[in-house]
Order: C-alpha cells, then structure tokens, then sequence
C-alpha cells in the first residue's frame, strides 16, 4: 500500500485573548515559532510580559484542549488549526483592562505657538506648498465664487413670493406643481431656499428639515428647492382624473 503524507500549513490564523484584556485579536502564526518566541510576539498584543505569560489552546468552538507548557516546543507541534484560541494567562498582577484605560496615558500636549515653529507638521507641509486654506489664492477664488452664487440665488428667490403658485423644474426630475410657503435662507444647509407644498405626495417632507419648521404641510407633499428652479405664475392643480363622474 503506499503512504500518504498529511501536510499542514505553514502559518495558521489564530485568536488571541487575554486574562488583562477584554478584546481578541486575529493573528497569522508561523508553526515553526517556539513557544517562547511566541510569547515575545505576545507581548505587544496583550501588554504581559513574556516571562508571566502561561498559555492555553482552545478549539474553534471554544473547547479546551490544552496548555502550551514547553517553552522550547514549536507551536506546530501543538493541535493548533485555523480558527483556534490562545489565551494568555498573565502573572504579572496587573489588574483587567488596565491597557485599556486611555485615561491612565499620558497625553502629548504642544502650544499653538510651538506647533507653528514645528517644521515637520501638516501645517508647515500645507503652508510651504501653498494648499488648502494657506493658498490665498485659491481661497480667494472660491469665497468670490461663493459669493457669486449667493447673490444669484437672492436676486431669484426676489422674484418668488410666498403664497404664489408655482411650477418646480428641476433638470432630471419631473415637473411638479405646488404653493410657495418659505422663501429665504435655512439651516439646513447654506443659501436660498424655497419651500414648495406640492399639489401631490412628490416632496420628502412636512416642510420640517432637521426638527426645524419651516411651514406646515402633509407628510410627503413638502419639498425644499433651489429658486433658480421655481417659476411663479397662474399654474392650477393638474386634474388628475380622481374627481367622481357626472
């Protein structure tokens, strides 16, 4: 009969928890790491040092299976298969969860005058390369074409009078018939708004935006549009055939 040779992966994908701490950590081991060399890779994952450190294997499932007790054994040489367990005891007396406790860092603190004499800093980056905020330029262009574009929206939001009937043309979309019931800025976002009560359930609100109330309508039938895109004049509500026969 010939033999068959089983051979296993060279690296396995394990989980490794802690007694200090509350999280796991997916990790690729080498099989042919000693046991010792694995728990100096340890230490930077749980915070224990080596020399506290007592290892368990545990199954996919959460099963015990065994300790790993031979410091100058290779973890190979272990049952240890994609999807395991380690879980590193830790003898030091540190207390669970003390890695974890960001108020026990020290916090790195530099003044705003010493952060602008840094020469290694994004600042300095964005400052000796012109970007951002630190092209004037640039910055320059685009308030003016902010600008630009707020003053266009006020002259046409002039034209649009609350209360009007009006016809709402936005390229892409249907046209759609309503009532002006808000003309001017919001907080919603930045410019001019009006907010139009359609004649149908075709908007995306009640004429509130963000829990502010701009005007007061059927859910659905209220919509917030750009005045460039509101023409006012004698528009009926469109028949749509829903009235009884006669």
């Amino acid at each position: 009969m010939s033999s068959v040779t089983i051979m296993s992966a060279p690296v396995v994908s394990v989980r490794i928890s802690s007694s200090l701490n509350t999280f796991t950590a997916e990790k690729r081991l080498d099989r042919g790491l000693t046991l010792a060399e694995l728990k100096c890779k340890l230490e930077l994952v749980v915070g224990s040092p080596a020399s506290c450190m007592d290892l368990q294997l545990y199954s996919a499932d959460n099963t015990f299976l065994q300790n790993l007790d031979q410091d100058d054994a290779l973890l190979g040489s272990y049952p240890v298969d994609d999807g395991c367990r380690i879980h590193v005891i830790d003898k030091s007396g540190a207390r669970i969860g003390e890695f974890e406790d960001l108020s026990r860092v020290e916090k790195f603190e530099i003044s705003k005058e010493a952060y602008e004499k840094r020469t290694d800093s994004v600042r300095s980056f964005l400052k000796k390369n012109k970007l951002g905020k630190f092209n004037a330029e640039e910055a320059a262009q685009a308030k003016a074409e902010n600008e630009r574009k707020l003053e266009e929206e006020r002259v046409a939001a002039e034209s649009v009078t609350s209360g009007a009937r009006c016809e709402v043309r936005v390229p892409g979309q249907p046209t759609k018939r309503g009532t002006v019931m808000y003309v001017g800025l919001a907080d919603f976002k930045p410019g001019y708004w009006v907010g139009v009560k359609y004649d149908e359930p075709l908007g995306k609100n009640d004429g509130s935006v963000e829990g502010k109330s701009y005007f007061t309508c059927l859910p659905k039938y209220g919509a917030f549009v750009k005045p460039q895109h509101v023409s006012v004049g004698d528009y009926p509500e469109e028949d749509y055939g829903l009235e009884d026969e006669m």
